[in-house]
């Protein structure tokens, strides 16, 4: 019995060892160019984000920061277009397209046009731009809004003050400021009173300490709407 046992395990084997020669003499060329393919992406996404996106996000960084000192002096021709020497937003966002840095040159630059009342080239940049950081999200948010009511856009404005507004509530003081802004545009711009109204009880149910949710009591009574603290 244990001869016959040992036979079948060997015949066992061999059977398992034909099978793999033949599946290895089927697919085998396959194989080995899929394994060199994915070895080869893998070398390659190492060494692109090792050799050039590190190295271009930091020499990104480093371009940025004197056309963030010119925004912050308020010299805005310079914080976008450069002073010669040093590159602005603009050019931080052609050289360094897909970088964090040229993602935000995106929100300066449409800051810098919103003061330039160059409203059509703030929404351009501003929409561009996105972040995981809720209050400058929520921010520039509100400069679309700024932006679209500026161009007379109402409803695209609304929608971004509501965004805003509503985007990063733990901010309450921006957030009331954003939030009342809607609704004061529903209110004296639009002429849309029960959206104003909606807006205006928002404001104070969610930012109750806030002087907006003051404010907003006088225009809810103005619209006729009595309200008790």
């Amino acid at each position: 019995m244990a001869d016959k046992k040992n036979v079948d395990e060997s015949l066992n084997d061999e059977m398992v060892i034909a099978k793999a020669k033949d599946f290895w003499g089927k697919h085998g060329k396959k194989l080995t160019i899929v394994s060199l393919a994915v070895i080869v992406l893998i070398g390659g996404w190492y060494g692109y984000q090792n050799f050039i996106k590190k190295p271009k996000e930091t020499k990104a960084v480093d371009v940025l920061f004197k056309a963030e000192e010119y925004f912050r002096m308020d010299s805005i021709n310079k914080a976008l277009n450069g002073d010669g020497q040093n590159f602005g937003f603009l050019k931080v966002m052609d050289k360094y397209s897909g970088t964090e840095a040229a993602n935000l040159a995106s929100y300066y630059a449409g800051s810098c046009y919103i003061k330039l009342n160059d409203n059509n080239n703030a929404i351009k940049y501003l929409k561009k731009f996105s972040t995981d950081s809720k209050p400058v999200q929520a921010r520039a948010y509100k400069l679309l809004g700024d932006a679209y009511a500026d161009l007379g856009k109402n409803s695209d404005a609304l929608s971004y003050y509501k965004k805003a507004g509503r985007h990063f509530e733990k901010d309450e003081t921006n957030s009331a400021e954003y939030l009342f802004a809607a609704a004061y545009l529903a209110d004296r711009v639009i002429k849309d009173s029960k959206e104003a109204i909606a807006l205006y009880k928002e404001v104070k149910e969610k930012f109750p300490r806030t002087q907006q949710a003051a404010d907003a009591d006088n225009y809810l009574a103005q619209l006729g709407v009595y309200t008790t603290n």
